[in-house]
């Protein structure tokens, strides 16, 4: 049994991961997997069995669905089944769409410098770049190739080597490591920090009510889950009156519903305000929803990397993919990335294009066929957090599931990416 393995990882890592648990797969086990990256949860499952309730109330298992159908009836908050609804609304990942209801301001543009910083026998070379408002820009790229030294550097609490100096500009920051230093309730740290955008109706409404701060407004900030630290890290960086916003690891300690209102909050949020936000994302699924432009990191990590200029999103995700040696395709219900088996059809078809991101949608018939009774069995867990959640994975011997064959024909390839966390602290 494996209990969210991908935390802490980086995509190459979460990739490897998942690649040395199904090795374990033999014809009398049972592998078990609780995994909120749906991504990485879809690559090593064969078999799905989703959780929903309420948090730390009760939960309810679903019985096993093949991986496509059971990540979908998650997504859609409906097991057609049993025709039950157990979420009001359905979770889609077209990209874009967040921004589509807001007028998009991109008048105002700001530079940052080409740099250099060295650490001990680390060093990082920033190629300059532009970015304007109303823009969220991710940052992807492996553990340690410094991603969080260039936010730092933006937000000058590190310094370029030599006379290099970024712009000043406002930057509100919020860490990959939280630590809880505040002595109170959440209620009094937000009205010591963030008292005027705590009060103001918009911030409510795009930020605070999303999040279901009223869940837990009145404990104490040091009694705390990690899901519930980071909600609140979220709230109060985004509640900052800044120019730009750092934003490092939000996914981090959420489970995949939370991810989904975390990335639907801040990009509602940067639309609203009309600011610049720069993030660091190893979800490949939240990255991509959040993107509008990408900087890829690229070298050996922990030696010598280089921070690319920002690009378009298609083209640094199959940069970033390229570099990675995984191609992706995008499902046609939920428009969610999707993995392609290495070596299968589309996965060849792909990389002989130079497509590791395909954007082409189109739509096939479900399938949804109990597993298996001669199998070796995957157990991987899906639903929110507090509420049970688990996934099933079963494997026919000798190949994929009939659903996750070789030619992974049933629907089409997107991007991936991603992306490297470092500690901070942040004063709750």
């Amino acid at each position: 049994m494996f209990d969210e393995p991908s935390s802490f990882l980086d995509v190459k890592q979460r990739l490897s991961a998942a690649r040395i648990i199904r090795s374990l797969l033999r014809p009398d086990d049972y592998v078990i997997v609780v995994e909120h990256d749906l991504s990485v949860l879809d690559y090593l499952s064969d078999f799905i069995c989703v959780l929903y309730g309420k948090p730390a109330v009760y939960g309810v298992v679903t019985l096993p669905s093949s991986v496509r159908e059971g990540i979908n009836i998650f997504l859609d908050g409906n097991i057609p089944t049993e025709n039950l609804r157990f979420r009001e609304e359905s979770l889609q990942f077209r990209i874009g769409e967040a921004g589509e209801e807001f007028m998009v301001d991109k008048s105002r543009g700001y530079n940052y410098p080409s740099m250099e910083k060295t650490l001990g026998g680390f060093h990082l070379t920033v190629e300059g770049g532009t970015f304007t408002d109303s823009e969220i820009i991710v940052m992807m790229g492996e553990n340690g190739t410094g991603k969080t030294t260039f936010c730092k550097m933006l937000a000058g609490a590190e310094k370029p080597d030599g006379t290099r100096k970024v712009p000043a500009m406002n930057i509100s920051m919020k860490p990959q490591k939280i630590t809880p230093r505040f002595t109170g309730t959440v209620r009094q740290l937000f009205f010591k920090k963030i008292k005027a955008a705590f009060l103001s109706p918009q911030f409510q409404t795009d930020v605070y009510k999303p999040l279901k701060m009223d869940d837990f407004i009145d404990q104490e900030v040091q009694n705390l889950s990690g899901g519930e630290l980071q909600r609140v890290a979220i709230v109060l960086a985004l509640g900052i009156p800044a120019d730009i916003y750092l934003i490092d690891e939000p996914s981090a300690y959420l489970d995949s519903e939370q991810r989904i209102v975390a990335a639907r909050v801040i990009k509602r949020f940067i639309m609203h305000a009309k600011k610049t936000a720069f993030i660091v994302e190893h979800d490949f699924i939240m990255a991509t929803y959040l993107a509008d432009r990408v900087i890829v990191f690229d070298g050996q990590p922990a030696v010598n990397a280089r921070a690319n200029a920002p690009e378009s999103l298609l083209t640094g995700c199959n940069k970033f993919l390229k570099n990675l040696d995984v191609t992706f395709r995008r499902d046609p219900s939920s428009y969610r990335p999707r993995i392609n088996k290495d070596k299968s059809q589309l996965d060849q078809e792909q990389k002989l294009a130079g497509n590791y991101k395909k954007r082409n949608e189109k739509s096939i018939p479900k399938h949804n066929q109990p597993p298996p009774h001669d199998v070796l069995t995957k157990t991987g867990i899906l639903g929110a957090l507090g509420g049970g959640n688990t996934g099933n994975v079963r494997r026919r011997l000798g190949g994929l599931p009939d659903e996750e064959g070789e030619s992974d024909d049933d629907d089409e390839d997107d991007s991936y990416r991603r992306q490297r966390s470092t500690s901070c602290d942040i004063p709750l």
